[in-house]
Order: C-alpha cells, then sequence, then structure tokens
C-alpha cells in the first residue's frame, strides 16, 4: 500500500478523543482531523480538509471530501464522489455516498442514506432508516425520519415533516408547515401552508389527498377532474365500479378538509 498522508504531530482532544492533524505526502497540503487511519482511506482522493473531524469507526473513502468544520464520526460512511461540508454532522452507520453533498447545519444520523446527486443542507435532520436519492434537495428546518424516502427531482424544505412510511418523489413540493405522514405518497404538486397529507387504505387502490389533488393507487388528478368525473371514467381508470359512489363521497369530504371549502 502506497501511503496518502501522514500525522503532522499537532493533536487535540475533541470529546475526549485524541485526533491527529495529517498532511498528503504528493505535495505537503495540511489538511483537517482524524482520530487514526481507518477513518481516511490511502486509497483514492478522498480527503478531509479545514477543521473538519473524523473519528469513532467511521470512514471516508473514495473519492469523497469532507470539510468546513463538518463532523463525521460512529460508523458513519462518507464515500463516492460524496461532499459533506460546512458546520455538518454524519453519524450514526449512516451512509453518504454517489455524488451527494450534505453541508450547511444539516444532520444525517440514525442509518439515514443520502446518495445519488441528493442535497441534503440548512439546518435539515434526516434519520431513522430514511432515504433520501435522485436529484432530491431536503433544506430548510425539514425534518425526514422513520421509512421516509425523498427521490427523483422532490424538493421537501421549510419545516416540513416526513415520516412513517412516506414517499416524496417526482416532481413533487413539500414546505412550509407541511406534514407528509403514515404511507402517504406524494409524486406531483405543492403541499404548504400547514397542510397534511392525508392516507386512507381500506379501499383496493390506496389515497393520498394533498391540497392540490388526489392520487388513487398511481393515477394523480386535480380536485376538479375527480370531483367531476364519472363512473364510467373511473372505471376505466381502474376503479372498481362497486366503490366508485364510497369514493366520490371521500372525495368531497377530503376536498372540504384540505382546502377549507
Amino acid at each position: 500500500m502506497t501511503r496518502k498522508y501522514e500525522f503532522t504531530g499537532e493533536t487535540i482532544l475533541y470529546y475526549g478523543r485524541t485526533l491527529h492533524r495529517i498532511r498528503r505526502l504528493s505535495d505537503g497540503d495540511v489538511g483537517g482531523w482524524i482520530e487514526s487511519e481507518p477513518n481516511l482511506s490511502h486509497y483514492g482522493d478522498a480527503w478531509v480538509v479545514g477543521k473538519a473531524v473524523v473519528y469513532g469507526d467511521a470512514r471516508v473513502y473514495g473519492d469523497a471530501r469532507v470539510g468546513g468544520k463538518a463532523v463525521v464520526c460512529d460508523k458513519a460512511e462518507v464515500c463516492g464522489n460524496a461532499r459533506v461540508g460546512g458546520d455538518a454532522w454524519v453519524y450514526g452507520n449512516t451512509r453518504v455516498y454517489g455524488e451527494a453533498v450534505v453541508c450547511g447545519d444539516a444532520v444525517v444520523c440514525g442509518d439515514a442514506w443520502v446518495y445519488g446527486d441528493a442535497w441534503v443542507y440548512g439546518n435539515t435532520r434526516v434519520y431513522g432508516h430514511a432515504r433520501v436519492y435522485g436529484h432530491a434537495r431536503v433544506f430548510g428546518y425539514a425534518r425526514v425520519g422513520g421509512e421516509a424516502r425523498v427521490y427523483g427531482d422532490a424538493w421537501v424544505g421549510g419545516d416540513a415533516w416526513m415520516y412513517g412510511e412516506a414517499v416524496v418523489f417526482g416532481d413533487a413540493r413539500v414546505f412550509g408547515d407541511a406534514v407528509v405522514c403514515g404511507h402517504a405518497r406524494v409524486s406531483v404538486g405543492n403541499i404548504s401552508q400547514s397542510s397534511h397529507v392525508v392516507y386512507v387504505s381500506g379501499y383496493v387502490f390506496h389515497i393520498t389527498a394533498t391540497p392540490d389533488g388526489v392520487q388513487i393507487g398511481c393515477e394523480w388528478r386535480d380536485w376538479p377532474t375527480w370531483l367531476s368525473m364519472r363512473k364510467a371514467e373511473a372505471v376505466a381508470l381502474g376503479l372498481p365500479a362497486e366503490e366508485f359512489a364510497a369514493t366520490k363521497v371521500l372525495i368531497r369530504t377530503l376536498y372540504k378538509r384540505l382546502t377549507k371549502k
């Protein structure tokens, strides 16, 4: 193995752990702080810079970079071309990889994964078994936890909360004080202004209602379309004929609740 870096001899005491400053052997560049060599691979271009610290059983490898005042610890892994910076904390059994970016004051913890081209920034928290991937963006003061998934080109921001097994994907935008929880699935539209997504099960198809419209199974339509839909049209979309009347009543009820009309 060809060594990529050495310890400079400088040390700091960080939460009771002795961390060592590193220096790259190829050009003498002085980097950040690690507790031991397993924290930063000698292979690839992975590097720790600035005031960033990596300790515990955490690993940074591949071509990943940890900078700013970021902290990576416990058993977290940062790899691929991922970037962790700012004042971000990545800890627990988390993984940040691919081209993902975690920065600002973001916290990624628990067993959460951030990958693909996803960005997590601001004062966000991604925790539990949550997954953020694709081109997704989680920002502001948003919270994404539990088994929640954010992917595609979806955005979750503001003070929005996601938890349970909720999924936000496609071109959906969830922000403000919105709450998406349970098994709700949101793929299009804007969810905001203190609105709650309503998820209904017990039918042949699950129903997810938002202030913009309703998704029944895989079919999303705006409110006017569902409210004016005739039985033949609904059946053509796959809705059982015997459920049409009950579904229409439910849609009208949800419409009044979510649109305040």
